[in-house]
């Protein structure tokens, strides 16, 4: 026996450590606590939006780190849903896909479907608040139409001109509350659902204030004074002879005459009145007192900060009112039933191109049926542990073209048997024992077969780097199922092969076994002489 013979694995001992390797997956899985994988929104059900972000100079360039910014705000936006398994991601150089399942287009487009709103607002009132869990929160009603027309109240539409602005905001400063709006604010309680951004009166809540019980100040503000967009700059420094941080606000010159005239008034004003807060999607993010007018577009905001808080106030008074305006491109909704139509459909094709690869395997090549079958039985219950597993460590979801691409991978798979039992005879054709047919065309097929899956891995990759969106999990589910096929062409259907072989039934040829000598093509009755005949040469 040749030396290379002495080297061949046991193939008992080798199907035995594959399928040792699937059982401990399967462990893993179990110690997961989820059985089945996570369903994309095209099978589960929801929305997808495109916001398309616009460059107001009119270069076209769009700066990336506003673009991921702005990407930062929005997830924390739809993260307030509460929903679960929210994606947000760019796509390209200027547009964000936010993805949520389970939630209607409507809800999710009045979340995300606008810009961050990043304002400074006059501080009326300020009193304790004790959070309400959401199913206890009030809804409150929304503002009658005449409240808007009052005469005391400014417009909302901005003037172009910096007289304008500065106009509009001598109207704004002079606002006051009304009986009513102190009559809300005093029922409102953080954690009450506000239909709407108010405005003119408008009650808020400090950022982060969602644990039901906790005791938090609740805000009566004012409209606004001026808009985040005037902040050029922000960030976190220590003053000279000082130990203590402070967050350095630059405005630009509209901001800096807009800032001077709002804290010259609010200097003069009593506690709370002295204060304004700084609101990011009406929430309130700070609230310092004015204790004097500062002019020149440069201001500091001191108080209790450690670098991680004082990093977090800049980076949203510098990124909070993007300089981007976001225009809704697409909104693609799924019904939970639709979802489940498209999955039911996507199994049933999935099992119908399964049935057809096995009708065919049984037609040509009879009882090695079972190597097809037991091979694709496998193969399936990896990909599918596999799966479930890259869903719970990697938030992989499986979409409509993720299971498309698990299906065109039975193709694949079946290429590789093809390969494998053409070449085991061909080899029986040139006067080969079955047992030496198995070997040698097991060494001639494997170049093949390697070379083809990995074809198909590199064309996954290059889909996968290159793609967006659903197809990256086509090209993902299609390069997993491949890479799983040929790992199990070596460890698990070449094995099986030639453990089948050395049976009776298969070893000798017999009737249906797919090795009789006429199905083989051999001239005559002529049979594939059985192993114990194999010579040291054959081998």
């Amino acid at each position: 026996m040749p030396a290379s013979s002495t080297r061949r694995r046991n193939p008992a001992a080798t199907i035995i450590s594959c399928i040792v390797v699937i059982a401990l997956l399967v462990v893993i899985m179990a110690f997961s606590g989820s059985w089945t994988p996570k369903l994309g929104l095209d099978l589960s059900g929801g929305t997808t939006i495109t916001l398309t972000a616009i460059n107001e100079s009119g270069t076209g360039a769009i700066d990336q780190d506003s673009l991921a910014q702005a990407r930062t705000i929005i997830q924390n936006r739809v993260d307030s849903l509460g929903v679960g398994e929210v994606s947000v991601t760019t796509s390209g150089n200027n547009q964000i896909l936010v993805s949520a399942p389970n939630v209607q287009g409507d809800a999710l487009v009045e979340m995300v479907g606008q810009t961050a709103q990043l304002e400074f607002r006059r501080v009326y009132d300020l009193a304790q608040s004790v959070s309400v869990a959401p199913g206890e929160a009030t809804e409150l009603p929304k503002i009658p139409d005449e409240v808007t027309e009052r005469p005391s109240a400014p417009t909302t539409d901005l003037p172009e001109d910096d007289a304008g602005r500065l106009a509009l905001l001598t109207q704004q400063l002079a606002w006051v509350p009304e009986e009513g709006d102190e009559a809300d604010f005093a029922d409102f309680q953080c954690g009450d659902v506000i239909p709407q951004v108010w405005d003119q009166a408008f009650f808020a809540c400090p950022r982060g204030t969602d644990t039901a019980g906790e005791a938090v100040y609740k805000y009566l503000l004012g409209p606004r004074l001026m808009e985040g967009n005037v902040v050029t700059d922000a960030r976190v420094t220590i003053p000279q002879g000082q130990l203590t941080r402070v967050v350095s606000l630059s405005l630009n010159s509209l901001g800096a005459s807009l800032f001077a005239e709002a804290t010259d008034a609010l200097s003069k004003g009593t506690s709370p009145q002295d204060q304004f807060a700084i609101v990011l999607d009406g929430k309130v993010i700070s609230a310092p007192v004015v204790h004097e007018k500062i002019p020149g577009g440069n201001a500091q905001i001191s108080g209790s900060f450690t670098q991680e808080t004082a990093q977090n106030l800049a980076n949203i008074l510098k990124y909070g009112s993007l300089p981007l305006t976001f225009e809704l491109s697409n909104v693609d909704t799924v019904s939970a039933s639709l979802g489940g139509d498209q999955l039911a459909a996507g199994l049933i094709a999935g099992g119908i191109g399964l049935l057809l690869v096995l009708i065919y395997c049984l037609v040509y090549y009879r009882a090695l049926v079972i190597v097809v079958f037991s091979s694709l039985l496998v193969a399936g219950g990896s990909v599918y542990t596999l799966i479930v597993l890259f869903g719970e460590s990697l938030s992989f979801a499986l979409s409509l073209p993720g299971l498309a691409g698990v299906i065109v991978a039975i193709g694949i798979t079946a290429d590789s048997f093809v390969i494998f039992f053409e070449r085991i005879r061909d080899e029986a054709r040139e006067g080969r024992s079955l047992k030496s047919a198995v070997e040698v065309g097991w060494e001639r097929a494997r170049r093949t077969i390697v070379i083809a899956d990995a074809v198909s891995i590199l064309s996954a990759v290059i889909l996968f780097i290159l793609s967006i969106g659903a197809i990256k999990g086509f090209a993902f589910t299609l390069g997993l199922t491949t890479l799983v096929d040929l790992a199990l062409i070596f460890f698990f259907t070449k094995p099986l092969v030639s453990l089948l072989v050395k049976t009776k039934y298969f070893g000798q040829g017999k009737k249906f076994s797919g090795f009789e000598a006429e199905h083989l093509g051999l001239v005559g009755t002529r049979k594939p002489r059985p192993r114990a005949l194999s010579t040291a040469k054959e081998a």
